[in-house]
This record gives C-alpha cells, sequence and structure tokens, in this order.
C-alpha cells in the first residue's frame, strides 16, 4: 500500500491508498481487488478486503465500506455495518477508534481526511460527478458534527487518473462551466474535435481550498497510466474488456 506522510505523521491514525498487488484474484482482476460489485469470485474480493483490514490492523468486519453512487452523500459511521447492507453514499466519517472506513475507485479521485486533534477521520470517492456536486464539502459538515475543525484538518488525494489520460467532450466541461466559469481553468484543448482534458486531481484540490481544509496533499500518481500499479476503469473501457478491478483506500483511528 502507499502512505502520506502527511497523515503518517499523526498520531492515533493508520490509512492506505492500496494499489493493486498483494491480492489473490487473477485475470482481469489480478490481484487485489476489493470490489464487490465486479464480477470477480466473490471469495477472492472477501479475502483481499481482509488482507487490507489486517494491513490496517482492523478486524475483517470493521472494514466498512458505502454502496457508492457518485453523490454527494456523506454518511456518519458509528458501527460496522454488513457488507449486504451497505448504506447508499460516497463519503464515510467517525470518531470510533477501530472502524476503518473504505472507498473503492478505478480513476475517480480517493481522498482521505484527518483532524488529529479531535480525533475524527473521513474518507471520500470523489469523481467527477460527486467533486461537482459536493461530495468533498458534505465530508467536512458531517466531520464538524463530530468536532472536527477544517481549518485543522488534513486531507490527501490518493491515485487519480491525471489529465493528461482524461479526455472529454465539450458538454462534459460545460456542465462545470455552468458551475463556475472560474473551471474553465480545470481543462486544456485536445488536438480531437470537439474534445478537451480534464484536471480532476486540481479540481479536488481546487474544492477542499475553497472549502476551508487546513492542509492538501496529493499523491500525484495517475491510476491510468501505470498499470502495474493500479486499476482504470478508462484504461479497461479504451482496451474493450468485459470488467475492471477496484482499488481500497482505508482510514482508522486507532487506541481507544
Amino acid at each position: 500500500m502507499l502512505t502520506s506522510p502527511d497523515l503518517a505523521g499523526l498520531d492515533g491514525i493508520v490509512h492506505g491508498f492500496f494499489t493493486r498487488s498483494g491480492g489473490v484474484s487473477r485475470g482481469l482482476y489480478a490481484s487485489l481487488n476489493v470490489g464487490l460489485g465486479s464480477r470477480d469470485e466473490r471469495a477472492a474480493v472477501l479475502e483481499n478486503r481482509t488482507r487490507v483490514a489486517s494491513l490496517l490492523d482492523v478486524a475483517p468486519a470493521a472494514l466498512v465500506s458505502p454502496h457508492q453512487h457518485h453523490s454527494a452523500d456523506a454518511i456518519v459511521v458509528s458501527e460496522p455495518w454488513s457488507l449486504d447492507d451497505q448504506p447508499r453514499g460516497d463519503a464515510l466519517v467517525t470518531d470510533r477508534p477501530g472502524i476503518a472506513l473504505g472507498i473503492s475507485t478505478a480513476d475517480c479521485g480517493p481522498v482521505l481526511f484527518a483532524d488529529p486533534l479531535a480525533r475524527v477521520v473521513g474518507a471520500a470517492h470523489a469523481g467527477w460527478r460527486g467533486a461537482l456536486t459536493g461530495i468533498l464539502d458534505a465530508t467536512l459538515v458531517k466531520m464538524e458534527t463530530l468536532g472536527a475543525q477544517r481549518d485543522r484538518v488534513v486531507a490527501v488525494l490518493g491515485p487519480t487518473i491525471s489529465q493528461a489520460n482524461y479526455e472529454v467532450d465539450l458538454a462534459f466541461r460545460d456542465r462545470f462551466l455552468t458551475a463556475s466559469a472560474d473551471n474553465a481553468g480545470f481543462f486544456t484543448p485536445e488536438t480531437r474535435p470537439g474534445h478537451v482534458r480534464f484536471d480532476l486531481p486540481a479540481y479536488i484540490r481546487a474544492r477542499l481550498a475553497g472549502a476551508g481544509v487546513g492542509k492538501i496533499a496529493d499523491l500525484e500518481r495517475c491510476t491510468y497510466a501505470d498499470e502495474a500499479s493500479f486499476f482504470s476503469y478508462r484504461r479497461a473501457t479504451h482496451r474493450g474488456e468485459a470488467d475492471y478491478g477496484r482499488l481500497m483506500s482505508a482510514i482508522a483511528l486507532t487506541g481507544a
């Protein structure tokens, strides 16, 4: 797994941005696929999730993740839930030690949050739609209900598709321009007519800064470009592959 020095230096907090390595899945899913919604063998996915939990030093049942649907819905977690009863949402926050908050991605932006003084952590799945409609802001609001202060929050963006590999059409760009003319700066021209390239990592960082987050970091790793390390929905789509694996990013409080 990858870690951020900005989170690793905080007492009482463990985290990881997991790569595709270290699991038991095969073929397209090789090897640490955590996607319950993928067509991978369920037993393999469950074993992979168990390995993630072990590296975070939590019980397998204490690694929780939501049923993600590209929303702006954030959830306060007070106790673990069954994998067959996942609530719908795209971000999780908690102040309970021993619960690991996990979100899955395969090009979208995984953002891990921590207020070490309040002992509140969060994890958000920030694809373009969720980032645009406010999932990062919603995560901070939920953290504040547990005592966090956004100017103390450390937020780290994990592996995400880079602008160099994120070509979109003009209708996509227009959604962002309708929200704010300032969003034009996140797009650059593309040689193919009617298309531009979108800088999702920069947009996520800007939304975090605009929300008043105290410290923002970015691992600056591209999921599309680094096939050996990461799954990528867009790469799989371009190749016409039948499915794709999902990466896990997770954070937990330790101690009592």
